[in-house]
């Protein structure tokens, strides 16, 4: 059972995941706040311009001051195992840590296994937000239809393992694999 993420779960990690805008992050930080747990943001987003540092600036104050963050551009798998079991932990966003490796020129396949083996021995529930983006036309350039390829890819990967998969439209949280917890739906 997810609903108030007890310390003995029978699941791994979440997964929430919708389009850009869709209100996936309010979802994610919703589920982790039911916990009575210490809060862990892993933050994977880079501001490299004002229009970043805005959205990064809105996206804590919308969190509250009650979350410690830790920055993981690229090492998310050693931030997850800086976790500790008495925390909820939230990732946001997947989309981002996967552009950080494909633009760095890393092997996408052995990143995404070391991540899906951190997430297996991650000592906290974790939640990560993804974003969906194969619903929309192919992209015109090679590397971008190489993102969108590698994105697909990595999410079907984290949601297959994952003990609950939360989708996102419009805001409304819908359960694609799993039970909606009660204070989602």
């Amino acid at each position: 059972m997810f609903g108030s993420i007890p310390t003995s779960r029978t699941w791994n990690f979440a997964l929430v995941i919708g389009g850009a805008r869709s209100g996936k992050s309010f979802v994610a930080e919703k589920l982790t706040k039911e916990a009575n747990s210490r809060r862990r943001y892993i933050a994977t987003a880079e501001a490299w311009d004002d229009e970043m540092r805005q959205r990064i600036a809105d996206h804590r104050k919308q969190r509250g001051d009650d979350w410690l963050t830790v920055e993981a551009p690229l090492d998310l798998a050693g931030a997850l195992a800086d976790a500790q079991p008495q925390e909820v932990v939230l990732v946001d966003c997947l989309t981002l840590w996967l552009t950080n490796h494909l633009l760095a020129e890393n092997d996408l396949a052995a990143e995404t296994s070391r991540l899906m083996a951190a997430l297996d021995a991650c000592a906290a529930p974790v939640v990560l937000v993804t974003n969906e983006v194969g619903l929309s036309i192919v992209p015109e350039n090679a590397l971008a239809r190489r993102f969108r390829d590698a994105q697909g890819r990595l999410n079907q990967t984290v949601a297959a393992r994952a003990g609950l998969v939360i989708g996102v439209m419009a805001g409304l949280p819908f359960a694609l694999k799993g039970r909606l917890p009660e204070g989602l739906a």
